[in-house]
């Protein structure tokens, strides 16, 4: 584990690290189970799958239905996200600090997801953070994604800083396998979603509980 004071950039995870998106990726599916005549599904059974992407969304709120059905109904689904422009979408409490503070230092920050560009892009524009942002890699930017450890070396080029000296922060399993392969120090995102996992179990160098603890951590005096 690198010492943060050494760190040349940070990388991030988007839904789920950085910002809450579950309220929107829940009520695009409630909307598509109206459209259906599906029950309307259980948000907190759904947000805690946010991190997953869209088919595990799909397979949380749809029980039961097989997966043809589930591609034939995902463009349709991204669809009425993408219309809701990110309403009810928001920075976790305290981030904003920690990137400001990232960006103090001239540490360089980026966003490692598995979301697609079309919908990336907009919810960082949403959040204020597309200018902000120096490397943003999406699920449709390389033909591998999460956990391979493409993406994240990929992240590293774009910002032409040393793996090893790069600090990879995530709310999923997925997002520690990438950042350990790509030689990345990890951190697990504790306040995210995390997929119904056990953020302890998970290997990573460090594993914070909070916004706030990360902050410190991340940012000391």
């Amino acid at each position: 584990m690198i010492d943060p004071r050494l760190a040349q950039a940070v990388l991030f995870d988007l839904d789920g690290t950085l910002a809450d998106s579950a309220p929107d990726l829940v009520a695009a599916l409630a909307t598509l189970c109206k459209e259906i005549g599906h029950a309307a599904p259980d948000p907190q059974v759904v947000s805690r799958v946010v991190s997953a992407g869209g088919r595990a969304i799909l397979r949380s709120g749809l029980p039961g239905f097989d997966e043809p059905r589930i591609e034939e109904l995902l463009p349709r689904y991204l669809d009425l996200y993408a219309r809701r422009g990110n309403a009810a979408t928001a920075l976790y409490a305290g981030i904003e600090p920690v990137l400001a503070g990232l960006e103090a230092r001239g540490i360089a920050w980026g966003v490692v997801t598995n979301k697609v560009g079309w919908l990336a892009a907009p919810m960082l524009d949403h959040l204020g953070l597309g200018t902000r942002c120096a490397a943003l890699v999406a699920g449709d930017t390389l033909a591998r994604r999460k956990p391979d450890p493409d993406p994240v070396l990929h992240a590293c080029a774009m910002l032409k800083v040393d793996p090893a000296r790069t600090l990879f922060v995530g709310d999923d399993l997925r997002d520690i396998e990438a950042g350990r392969a790509a030689g990345t120090a990890t951190v697990a995102a504790a306040w995210g979603y995390l997929n119904g996992g056990d953020p302890h179990a998970w290997g990573a160098d460090r594993v914070a509980t909070s916004v706030p603890a990360l902050h410190a951590w991340l940012l000391p005096d």
